[in-house]
């Protein structure tokens, strides 16, 4: 992942003891009044393990032999959930010339043609004098979208449901407008291409979600309804903390939609300080986070879909 630009927080604080207690236990009955427990099919264990094989293929940059071994895995699973992959294949204009990169497609089928795209990245940051893993910086997206592809079987939507695991989010060199999101570029282009641009209804993008202490804030720039069922969603669960109505802006592969009218949120957690070093690696993520995450979206869709 790439830029951030803002962060806005706030902290309060009550000195007397006496406030402290009252206002404890009034916060604890509203909590206990508005969280409604819930779980998802959403498996915390095999996105586990999918998150383990992933990371193990070693570093994944756009057309290395790892995002092979690692886009083969991806279809293998989707396969075994009964989804029909279908790879969008293109080359690249790069700072270093062409790239072959690989969009991968997958849908369960709605009582309607429109569609609601579920969308995360299966790349790594390309690092010539470093080992760069990416256990949760392309990592933890791709491993919760194939999860979240699995566990989505038994949920009745109108809408189809589009999985699409993105090749080429990161720079090649550096993060500019033409060195970034080459596969989400690609996509909405396609789609202009095929008239079928305005089938999309929405797109939810996961990005950097892995993160033991997991924050995910308000994007900025994401559309506002889209936000709001989610967060709604996250606090009636009891993840206000992981959801704080916090704002930050960033860059991702969101923003190619955004442009081109495309209602659009990015769910990322860019408080990360092992982003784009040698310690993005698997002990500095939990699969619990890309549980609930899990669980936030599976339960927004029914609202996002009627939206």
């Amino acid at each position: 992942m790439c830029e951030n630009f803002t962060i806005m927080t706030r902290r309060i604080g009550i000195p007397a003891l006496a406030a402290v207690l009252v206002t404890a236990i009034a916060f604890g009955l509203q909590r206990n009044n508005a969280v409604t427990p819930k779980n998802s099919p959403f498996s915390e264990q095999r996105a586990a393990q999918d998150l383990q094989t992933i990371v193990g293929f070693g570093p994944r940059p756009a057309g290395s032999d790892a995002i092979a071994k690692t886009r083969n895995y991806i279809i293998s699973e989707l396969e075994k959930a009964g989804l029909k992959p279908e790879l969008d294949e293109f080359d690249a204009r790069t700072p270093r010339g062409f790239k072959h990169m690989v969009n991968i497609r997958a849908r369960r089928a709605g009582s309607k043609p429109s569609i609601i795209a579920v969308t995360g990245h299966y790349d790594t940051k390309l690092f010539e004098t470093v080992r760069f893993v990416g256990a949760n910086d392309g990592g933890s997206s791709a491993a919760w979208l194939l999860e979240f592809a699995r566990s989505t079987r038994d949920l009745k939507l109108q809408n189809t449901l589009e999985f699409i695991f993105f090749d080429g989010e990161e720079a090649v060199v550096e993060w500019t407008d033409d060195d970034s999101v080459f596969g989400s570029r690609h996509d909405v282009d396609r789609r202009v291409r095929n008239r079928n641009l305005t089938d999309l209804k929405a797109l939810l993008l996961v990005d950097m979600i892995g993160d033991k202490n997991l924050n995910i804030k308000r994007e900025g720039q994401s559309v506002r309804w889209l936000k709001d069922i989610i967060w709604a969603t996250a606090q009636s669960m009891g993840y206000s903390k992981e959801f704080p109505n916090d704002e930050i802006e960033v860059s991702d592969d969101h923003i190619p939609y955004l442009k081109a009218g495309i209602p659009a949120v990015d769910l990322i957690d860019f408080d990360y300080p092992a982003w784009h070093t040698v310690d993005d690696t698997l002990d500095k993520v939990s699969a619990h986070s890309l549980k609930i995450v899990g669980d936030v979206v599976y339960f927004s869709l029914p609202a996002i879909d009627r939206h």
